[in-house]
């Protein structure tokens, strides 16, 4: 593994905004590969890390997804919901806790055993989070409810439970636009865990 740690100092920063979550504004001087220092200023958005999960069924060969409205998308001129797999942000609880909870409020299904597979960050740029990913095997008698989320929360969620072909093609086609739910789709297609 090639890890270089970046050479960073005077650090300072403002808070702009913590209405919802913590916007910041950071400057700081960065050591650049020539050995020259160069001021740099960048806005920080800290929302907390989160969990996501995939869960599949082997013999059905078939995967629950959901499908929501979400307002960052619409703004960017995506105008449909969107589908995607469950996710939360951890909110001071351990990923795998979470990510069970959210499986049910936002699934309906209760699910014990989960496999993490990988933690990213998913916009590095300008968001700390970093999300855990997990995949987990369902069946139909995990089913404890419809699912939906909580309306407190201001979720109304659909749940889809598709083929796995039909979700390969979606992100071809661009039905599913989702980047960590494509990256858990395309685990399981490269690890052979469900048939293309």
């Amino acid at each position: 593994m090639s890890i270089k740690q970046p050479q960073i100092r005077n650090i300072t920063e403002k808070l702009l905004s913590d209405n919802w979550y913590i916007l910041k504004k950071f400057t700081y001087e960065l050591q650049r590969s020539d050995g020259s220092w160069q001021k740099q200023e960048r806005e920080v958005y800290d929302r907390g890390n989160g969990a996501v999960i995939l869960l599949y069924n082997k013999i059905k060969n078939s995967i629950i997804l959901i499908r929501q409205f979400r307002m960052p998308m619409y703004l960017n001129g995506y105008p449909h919901l969107l589908i995607e797999a469950p996710a939360g942000l951890l909110d001071n609880v351990s990923p795998e806790e979470r990510i069970i909870a959210e499986a049910e409020e936002e699934t309906g299904f209760k699910i014990n055993k989960i496999e993490k597979i990988f933690e990213a960050f998913m916009s590095p740029g300008s968001v700390t989070e970093k999300l855990y990913f997990y995949i987990a095997e369902y069946n139909d008698i995990d089913r404890q409810s419809c699912g939906g989320g909580l309306a407190e929360e201001g979720e109304d969620i659909e749940v889809l439970e598709w083929p796995f072909p039909k979700a390969l093609e979606a992100i071809k086609n661009g039905e599913i636009v989702d980047g960590k739910t494509i990256m858990l789709i395309q685990h399981l297609a490269l690890n052979t865990i469900l048939k293309k």
